[in-house]
């Protein structure tokens, strides 16, 4: 064990023997894995029936990451997933900052911000507003790391199985949304000659709009309408096609008369639900950027792997987060809208005693309100060096660890 990871091991006891795991519900019948720092592989199949059985392993092995499952089991501690008999499983939903366009560009700190953004509207839009989930049914956990995890325990979600799983995320991330269900077309005959004793008919096809009391996609596509065609009036040129890249290439002249259209039947066209008072190029400008821009914007992130999984295992909340020292933390919706994680994750077992480090490149954080400006061989607080150490951002002491022989 190199001296990064006895400096973390040892900030790690000190962590647990001071705090108690916080176990999910039925811990019984979970299973248990474990990394650990001086190990290459991962402990599970382990199940406990006691609390303190749990703590005691926290503090005698000291895990570097800490898991339970998803599921519920007869036999959780079995070493085959046939002989532990799968009894349900909580329906998770992941997000991780890996997953953000442009996480690469983006600080730790602006990373969090972000992927917080994201949970925020995945739980108030879909979780608790069109899957219908109280806010009681679902636990929203900092994953001590870059993410958060948004656990539904419900009654009504425990047996559902893979498939059924994969079509939540189908409906959160818009998968297969057909704007013809959406914006269906209706004919509207706008003249009729008689010809050889048979009439016939010119027939206007026009979208329709969502009606008010619509749910679901089809209201979100109604309000995403309306900000379109508030926008059209309202933004110069150059920052709607900014906000609604799809119609970039379009000319300006042709945007001129669309916002022009749109102006003069923006009313009728949610009084009447109806898209007929616009010309027939003014509704496919406004049903392609609908199409490209909107949809996307108004999808949920899910890591669908994780959410279809019945045999997940997830950080056990309570536990630090071996890669950054971070605890993975227990928030309600009301407690994630100020959540800070370099503040309000910061176990307050690490002191604010100086500690030794050598920065691998030069950085600067914010931690517990403090700025640091940090290069070479310098000296942070206890709290710090777990974080930049954890984060392999910086090594113990001055000068490279050293492998014990």
């Amino acid at each position: 064990m190199d001296q990064n990871s006895r400096f973390l091991l040892k900030a790690f006891r000190k962590y647990y023997k001071a705090n108690p795991p916080i176990l999910p519900e039925r811990f019984g019948r979970r299973e248990f894995g474990f990394m650990f720092f001086d190990r290459t592989f991962v402990q599970r199949h382990m199940g406990f029936s006691r609390a303190d059985d749990v703590r005691r392993f926290l503090i005698a092995q000291v895990p570097s990451h800490c898991y339970y499952s998803t599921a519920y089991y007869r036999e959780p501690s079995a070493p085959t997933m046939e002989e532990k008999t799968w009894l349900g499983a909580d329906l998770i939903f992941d997000l991780d900052a890996d997953h953000l366009q442009g996480a690469d560009k983006m600080t730790y700190t602006e990373m969090l911000e972000q992927i917080k953004r994201e949970m925020m509207n995945l739980v108030d839009s879909f979780i608790c507003g069109d899957l219908g989930f109280t806010e009681n049914e679902v636990k929203i956990v900092f994953s001590g790391g870059r993410g958060y995890h948004a656990h539904v325990s419900s009654p009504k979600v425990l047996t559902l199985g893979s498939p059924e799983r994969r079509e939540i995320v189908d409906y959160v991330t818009s998968k297969g949304l057909d704007m013809e269900w959406a914006f269906p077309s209706k004919g509207t005959v706008t003249s009729s000659v008689n010809i050889g004793g048979q009439e016939r008919s010119n027939v206007m096809m026009d979208r329709l709009v969502p009606k008010e009391d619509s749910g679901g996609w089809r209201l979100r596509m109604r309000n995403g309408l309306a900000e379109v065609t508030a926008d059209i009036v309202s933004l110069g040129t150059k920052e709607f096609k900014k906000k609604y890249p799809s119609i970039s290439k379009t000319a300006e002249k042709t945007l001129s008369a669309v916002r022009n259209d749109v102006a003069a039947s923006k009313n009728s066209l949610f009084d009447r639900n109806t898209m007929a008072t616009l010309t027939k190029k003014s509704q496919e400008i406004l049903m392609k950027i609908m199409t490209d821009d909107v949809v996307t914007a108004m999808s949920g992130e899910v890591d669908e792997p994780v959410t279809a999984d019945v045999k997940r295992l997830i950080r056990l909340p309570g536990s630090v987060h071996g890669k950054s020292g971070l605890r993975v933390t227990p928030l309600s919706r009301d407690e994630l809208t100020n959540f800070d994680p370099l503040r309000d994750a910061v176990p307050d077992v690490y002191s604010k005693d100086p500690v030794k480090i050598t920065m691998k490149r030069d950085s600067e954080i914010t931690m517990l309100g403090e700025h640091m400006q940090l290069k070479g061989e310098t000296e942070v607080p206890e709290y710090a060096a777990v974080f930049l150490i954890g984060r392999k951002m910086a090594d113990h002491g001055h000068g490279p660890p050293v492998n014990d022989p």
